[in-house]
């Protein structure tokens, strides 16, 4: 962008997330004025002198017109996740409520409010769960599986039906997972049992996993929001190398200083343990393949990963900021 033209300024919404605190700092290092919504904002999410606003839950009824004055983008990070352990009668219902509902209000209010460009945080879920010959490709046929990622689809296809009866530009990001500092959730999990050097038995895993680093996304999201060529687009983000399940462990072992702790266990076993002690779930993870193809990204966009694998992972594996 031309030093002349003014930046966007950008609303960012779940700024308190994992996603949401770097991007947060990424784009305010780029020269971007950014103001933040989350659920209860509190004083420690803050950076630099931006405003916060308290959002509460998100549905379809959440109003965003104070958040959105003097807003010129809109990048949506907020919403509800996949759960591990769903407790709620309806799934699919309350996933809508918040993930399909509540960003088509979020969306219409945007509109009125006289914002460009809307940026909306999907899954790689949307194309489906995993990849046998061929990665996925942005364009392919969605196949959900479960009903966070049907909601999700749901709200990509209401983001570009409003794009086009409005003129608001939609661009659609599908990530496959996020790690860096102050990772939660699988990877965090995976970097304890390796820091632990509690032997696992994925010595011989050659499966082909896309991941993606926090400074990978947000450089990408940075991308789109400047990119006159992102409007009405969809996109898979990674970082461009593939890992087997093995590589990535091995490289968490090095990052950590720690010796590899990998042993081989035929793969039929290991699925009947994993059935046995009810860990169908994390099996199918650690040994599906989910591969993406973002030769779109450097296509269209003439995007590359700015972060390597190695480095992503060693920042993984440091304390959180």
């Amino acid at each position: 962008m031309p030093e002349n033209i003014a930046k966007p300024h950008i609303l960012i919404t779940g700024a308190n997330g994992f996603i949401g605190k770097h991007l947060s700092i990424y784009l305010q290092k780029n020269g971007h004025m950014i103001t933040e919504t989350c659920r209860r904002c509190s004083n420690n999410i803050t950076h630099k002198e931006q405003q916060c606003f308290s959002i509460g839950d998100i549905d379809n009824t959440t109003q965003w017109q104070t958040a959105l004055t003097g807003i010129d983008q809109v990048i949506h990070l907020a919403a509800r996740v996949h759960i591990m352990q769903e407790t709620d009668k309806n799934p699919l219902a309350a996933f809508r409520l918040v993930n399909t509902e509540g960003t088509l209000n979020l969306a219409k209010q945007a509109v009125r409010a006289g914002v460009k460009r809307f940026i909306y945080l999907s899954t790689i879920k949307v194309n489906g769960e995993e990849t046998s010959n061929t990665p996925f490709f942005a364009d392919d046929q969605p196949v959900p599986q479960d009903p966070y990622a049907i909601s999700k689809l749901e709200a990509e296809q209401k983001l570009l039906e409003l794009g086009l009866e409005s003129g608001l530009e939609v661009v659609i990001i599908r990530p496959p997972l996020v790690y860096g500092s102050g990772v939660k959730g699988n990877f965090e999990r995976l970097i304890n049992l390796m820091n632990k050097s509690i032997p696992l038995p994925f010595l011989e895993i050659h499966n082909t996993r896309s991941l993606v680093s926090i400074q990978n996304l947000c450089s990408f999201i940075q991308t789109c929001v400047v990119h006159p060529k992102a409007v009405n687009e969809i996109f898979l983000v990674s970082d461009g190398q593939d890992l087997s399940t093995s590589e990535l462990l091995k490289k968490i072992s090095h990052a950590l200083n720690k010796k590899n702790t990998l042993f081989y266990l035929p793969k039929g076993l290991l699925k009947f343990l994993s059935h046995i002690l009810g860990r169908n779930a994390e099996y199918q993870r650690l040994t599906s393949s989910l591969q993406l193809d973002i030769t779109k990204n450097q296509q269209l966009l003439n995007w590359q990963p700015i972060e390597s694998v190695d480095d992503g992972i060693a920042k993984a594996c440091l304390p959180a900021l």
